[in-house]
């Protein structure tokens, strides 16, 4: 009784006694520095997608391909790579992601041709898949669990930070040189980090005795991993874009996508060898901390989106200036996170979870309140930053219970599935806050064109005024003009009314998370990584 009580209680199992030969916050530098590359590619693209479809004389549909192609094979990768450490070991799986990606950021900056850079980015999105789930596992290996939160927070500034910046860096550099240069960039990177990694990094003991033979490779599961998750990842981003169902191409890939997911789960919980490691969410914390990793994904990179679209299209914002607005936040959130990592080693993971989703909750909800199409440069870079800074206190926490009881040599697979559930998490987040947007501004301005007839007096009264003065400023046909300015107006209000909608719903969401949290079992923090005694 006694022993079931404290498994209940203290999640942490015993540390292994090896310990890395060079500092292990050098090792924390290393590793992030490979990941920070990989995900600030994941946004920096975003803002040359005009430039590139302009000097490859390529439509703007065809153009986004350059994202979704990344993404798809980015998405195949990250949950699996638990199961290719095993095949290839993980320095060796690392340095080949570290190689794949930065040789394909070569190609990708001198492709002649739409096509050659589609290829290329697809190959960079297979390298770039292992960056994020080897640098967390690598961490939570080479520190022991009452500095996990501490060390999380260096890896956090890559996961947190990188794709706030990735835009504002993005439109620099294409205005100011070209676009080539936003993959040419990755070669300095990746070359360094190729010789850090291979000179410092290293695989502890357990790892090395861990391997797959090839005769047990799961070729069934990887090929329903790959056109069930591919299929997902583009029905999530091209959805949208072409009216979800209403498409036959978006039908059909959604029907693939279920069919092999479904038979994905049954099979792996099937065979001997499984390709994912769907036992680890018998693991409530693991399991909680996955679906919170979700959310994490969808609210920050959803918000990324909503404010720099509600800046530039609704009140005129330049690109550099609603840069500036994220950027901010960012800054900020670089100081915090360090911070919680100190608090996780005082504090129950749990409390400041919690504490960090009702204070997003609250956010979202003045959100509501504070956004109108007259709101101040100063004012729309606080309410960022009050949306922004709680992902710190949700984050490096989440990640860190995520290990708890899991055995220490299943590391690179909790690693892989938590960053596959929150990269997820933000393409199904901005799938999601797209089709809002676009369904509740239909709905607003159907409901707001009800009082802008010529039968509404208040109507045809300032549509009068606005024409005497439009006529007075020497417009040649002030009544028209009237008209035009009023439903444009219209227009702006409809969609400002939509956004403060989408607001509203993630502050929704994020109160359920705040009620989630408290199904996460208590850590002792001050007792992290102490052998539990048995009796």
């Amino acid at each position: 009784m006694v022993q079931e009580e404290a498994a209940s209680t203290n999640l942490d199992l015993p540390f292994a006694s090896w310990a890395p030969k060079v500092n292990p916050w050098f090792i924390a530098f290393v590793v992030s520095l490979a990941a920070f590359m990989e995900v600030l590619d994941t946004s920096i693209a975003n803002v040359a997608l005009p430039h590139i479809a302009g000097n490859m004389g390529a439509s703007s549909d065809e153009s986004t391909w350059v994202l979704t192609s990344y993404l798809v094979s980015n998405a195949i990768v990250l949950p699996i790579t638990g199961w290719l450490v095993s095949l290839f070991g993980r320095k060796r799986f690392f340095l080949l992601c570290i190689t794949v990606f930065t040789a394909s950021s070569l190609f990708c900056g001198i492709a002649p041709t739409l096509t050659t850079l589609l290829i290329a980015r697809v190959i960079q999105g297979a390298g770039g898949g292992g960056l994020q789930p080897m640098a967390q596992a690598i961490l939570a290996d080479t520190f022991p669990p009452e500095k996990r939160g501490l060390a999380f927070s260096v890896y956090g500034v890559t996961a947190v930070v990188a794709p706030a910046i990735g835009p504002t860096l993005g439109g620099w550099i294409t205005d100011n040189y070209t676009w080539r240069w936003i993959f040419l960039m990755n070669l300095p990177v990746g070359i360094l980090a190729l010789f850090l990694v291979f000179t410092f990094v290293e695989d502890p003991p357990f790892l090395k005795r861990m391997s797959l033979k090839r005769g047990n490779i799961d070729y069934i599961g990887f090929g329903l991993v790959a056109v069930g998750i591919g299929f997902l990842q583009i029905v999530l981003d091209k959805g949208q874009e072409d009216d979800w169902f209403g498409s036959n191409f978006i039908l059909t890939l959604s029907i693939i996508a279920i069919v092999c997911l479904v038979s994905l789960v049954i099979w792996e919980l099937r065979v001997k060898h499984p390709i994912l490691d769907l036992s680890l969410f018998k693991n409530v914390n693991f399991a909680t901390s996955s679906v919170m990793m979700f959310m994490v994904g969808a609210a920050s990179f959803s918000t990324t989106v909503l404010m720099p679209q509600y800046l530039q299209n609704l009140m005129g914002y330049t690109a550099e200036s609603a840069g500036m607005v994220l950027s901010a936040a960012a800054v900020l959130l670089l100081i915090e996170l360090p911070l919680v990592g100190q608090l996780t080693s005082k504090i129950q993971a749990r409390y400041l979870i919690a504490f960090g989703w009702i204070t997003l909750t609250m956010a979202m909800f003045y959100s509501t309140r504070r956004m109108d199409l007259e709101m101040s440069f100063s004012s729309a870079t606080w309410l960022r930053i009050a949306q922004y800074l709680p992902m710190g206190f949700i984050f490096i926490p989440a990640t860190m219970v995520a290990y708890l009881g899991v055995p220490q040599e299943k590391s690179n697979a909790v690693a892989g599935l938590i960053n596959f559930v929150r990269n997820m998490g933000s393409s199904v987040g901005t799938s999601v806050v797209t089709t809002i947007l676009a369904r509740r501004a239909q709905l607003h301005q159907v409901m707001l064109s009800n009082h802008t007839s010529l039968g509404d007096p208040v109507f045809r009264d300032s549509a009068t005024n606005l024409a005497h003065q439009l006529g007075h400023a020497g417009a040649g046909n002030g009544q028209m003009e009237a008209y035009q300015s009023l439903y444009k107006s219209m227009q702006n209000q409809a969609s400002a009314l939509s956004y403060i909608d989408t607001f509203w719903i993630l502050g929704v969401a994020a109160s359920i998370m705040f009620l989630l949290s408290f199904l996460l079992r208590k850590n002792n923090p001050r007792r992290a990584g102490k052998p539990t005694l048995a009796h």
